[in-house]
């Protein structure tokens, strides 16, 4: 008996009564379940997202958004083998599914970690340094990022029924933004077997994640400004959906990842008995045969020097040899099926197309007995892909590539621009000559390029693999999208705005202290305050200290810096930096360090680091040096135990010139619960 797949919406299960859509095993044909959105009220769905799981979202900090991620991976993790079972009727192997459901699993690790490590303990989000807008200083200005006030909406492909909802789902989240997600309905049985588990975890809040299984019905018709529709699926779906009327009426962001013709290029150094040959021919033939060819990122054209046409096509004929489909579930089998039977026919539509302008080098298009989605590798042969163009704008969504000869690294670069834009492309080479010229001749037209060669084949995550940290998108027919990107991903969800003020007013907004706001001066040493004591803009005024020759002298002998600049006054004196001979910059730090440090044991735990460092005066012997030390910005640590403490330090000489300027991080510690 197949399952009836439900919605969940409004924080409810929605059961359909009527207007279902059969969903084929791609194993056998069986019915394993049928999808309905009708009688769903979509209005509903979004009110809610936005009433509901908008403002509780947004009530939560960066820190505590990617707590909850982190938690519902472990969730997912402990979980995970009910998902492998679901999943083999997607035609997908063990190892297929691996990528799919830890891959996901791993995106919502990964969002977590940055979330932690690289945003805010707060709710917004502070973007590049303050502005000067005036020439005293009293007007500023400072970008920030903040939530959007709607919904984001994801359409999502067919072959990814968990990483593809998740890599989605783990940015926005911690974005703040409430989330309607909508899998594709060919595999959609495994994402409500994963948001199910979400759910019941209780880990979200009420109304941050609706799921739709079935058509989305008038949903995108009721779309403001402040949502956002992120899909993955063809050109033609895609065009539609950029082109629906509110989305174009009311400039809905719109995010698209879609159809990408990628391309391998072969090096003309790396020939046969080359580490680079073996590993061209490894990569490509995985990269058709993992998934059954189902990737967005697999690479369907294959570009190989002239001379060696005939040595690659044998070599990639005797890997695909191996590769016969057979039954996902057993561990033997290296290739599963197609996700349906009208996902083969699709495919061998294609490779009709393709044949106008390139022959069958290897497989069949013969469709196989029985009720399973199953289909052998394909590869094509184009003699003369600089003349074609279907080969270069025809997807085969399955198991097929068609190789492409070439004569010189500009007839390379040629040929892969042809594909109009693409997710990934990937070189191997072991010339940095030809490196260059081909990732420079073609990085315009990706999102993502590999070089591949036997220094990094080892450890690399192949041709294939998206990862969090990494863009993941292309220009131009790929969509012109990027989803994750590491932030990138999460700020494609939040709004970037320019405040303007004076720089007490936008510190105070920000949280973070800028030059020209109050700095009262602290009676007490702010390195004798724990965190929480610690206000931004608190200072510390120094004494002074005048910097002697000897001084100089002595650090030169002690660290061994004896930099002219330093030790000899007739050459420093022909430099056009220096006076004559100066200070180290080295020297300004520890002597600044001296000047401010409070010496005794205290809640100041650590200094691990200073960033932005700049020496801009010179300082010369007789001259003198004190400390402005300021509470710049306090972020919260993973540990409960301390926190993050970034201080303003600028340096003056006796002329109130600042000498050097930099951030001072240090670890403070909070008040024990």
């Amino acid at each position: 008996m197949s399952t009836i797949l439900k919605s969940y919406v409004e924080d409810r299960w929605f059961t359909p009564e009527s207007g279902f859509a059969d969903i084929p095993s791609a194993i056998d044909g069986r019915v394993v379940a049928r999808a309905s959105t009708k009688g769903l009220d979509f209005v509903a769905a979004l009110r809610h997202a936005r009433e509901v799981g908008g403002p509780a979202l947004r009530a939560l900090t960066f820190h505590e958004r990617a707590g909850m991620l982190k938690a519902i991976a472990v969730y997912l993790n402990e979980r995970k083998e009910e998902l492998y079972q679901i999943a083999f009727d997607t035609g997908a192997t063990r190892r297929d599914n691996w990528i799919d459901i830890d891959g996901g699993i791993g995106t919502l690790f990964a969002y977590a970690s940055r979330g932690k490590k690289e945003l805010p303990s707060e709710r917004f989000v502070i973007e590049g340094e303050t502005e000067p807008l005036s020439k005293a200083g009293t007007f500023v200005a400072r970008h920030i990022l903040t939530p959007l006030i709607g919904v984001a909406v994801h359409i999502n492909a067919f072959n990814f029924p968990c990483w593809g909802m998740l890599e989605k789902l783990a940015p926005t989240i911690l974005a703040g933004v409430p989330v309607i997600t909508k899998p594709a309905t060919a595999t959609a049985y495994v994402a409500e077997a994963c948001v199910r588990m979400i759910i019941e975890s209780g880990i979200l809040p009420k109304g941050a994640l609706q799921f739709i299984a079935g058509s989305t019905g008038d949903l995108l018709d009721h779309l403001t400004g402040q949502d956002v529709v992120s899909f993955t699926g063809s050109a033609d779906t895609s065009e539609k959906l950029r082109n629906h009327p509110a989305i174009s009426r009311n400039a809905v962001r719109f995010i698209a990842e879609r159809d990408s013709l990628n391309a391998a290029v072969l090096g003309p150094d790396a020939g046969p008995g080359t580490p680079e040959f073996d590993i061209f021919v490894k990569e490509v033939a995985r990269e058709m045969t993992v998934k059954a060819g189902q990737k967005c990122t697999a690479i369907r054209r294959v570009l190989v020097p002239r001379a060696q046409e005939e040595t690659v096509t044998e070599a990639l004929k005797a890997a695909l040899a191996k590769a016969v489909p057979g039954n996902p579930r057993l561990d033997e089998t290296r290739m599963g099926a197609l996700a349906s039977r009208a996902q083969r026919e699709a495919v061998v539509e294609a490779i009709e197309e393709l044949r106008s302008e390139a022959e069958i080098a290897f497989g069949r298009v013969d469709i196989p007995d029985g009720e399973g989605a199953f289909f052998a590798p394909v590869l094509l042969r184009c003699d003369e892909p600089l003349k074609a163009n279907k080969v270069h704008s025809v997807e085969a969504f399955g198991p097929v590539s068609t190789l492409m000869p070439y004569d010189t690294l500009d007839e390379a670069v040629e040929l892969v621009k042809k594909g109009e834009g693409s997710l990934v492309a990937s070189v191997y080479t072991y010339d940095a000559d030809v490196a260059d010229a081909l990732i420079f001749g073609i990085a315009p037209y990706h999102g993502r390029v590999l070089v591949l060669d036997r220094d990094c084949a080892k450890e690399s995550t192949g041709h294939g693999s998206p990862l969090p940290g990494l863009v993941h998108g292309g220009p131009g027919r790929a969509g012109g999208g990027e989803e994750m990107g590491g932030l990138r991903g999460v700020f494609h969800y939040m709004q970037r705005t320019a405040l303007q003020g004076s720089p007490d007013r936008i510190a105070q907004i920000t949280r973070r202290w800028t030059k020209g706001a109050a700095a009262p001066v602290t009676p007490e040493h702010p390195f004798k305050r724990n965190y929480e004591a610690l206000k931004i803009g608190e200072t510390v005024q120094t004494p002074s200290r005048t910097v002697g020759l000897e001084d100089i002298e002595h650090f030169a002998h002690f660290t061994g810096d004896k930099f002219y600049a330093h030790m000899d006054e007739e050459a420093a004196s022909a430099n056009p930096f220096f006076p004559g001979r100066v200070a180290h910059g080295y020297l300004i730090l520890s002597f600044a360090a001296g000047l401010f440090v409070d010496p005794a044991p205290g809640p100041l735990l650590a200094n691990y680091g200073l960033e932005n460092l700049r020496f801009l005066k010179p300082v010369s012997p007789g001259d003198s040096m004190r400390v402005r030390l300021t509470v710049k910005d306090k972020r919260a640590a993973r540990s409960p135990e301390y926190g993050e403490v970034r201080w303003d330090v600028e340096v003056f000489n006796q002329n109130d010139e600042t000498v050097a300027r930099y951030d001072l991080l240090t670890m403070s510690a909070r008040t024990a619960a």
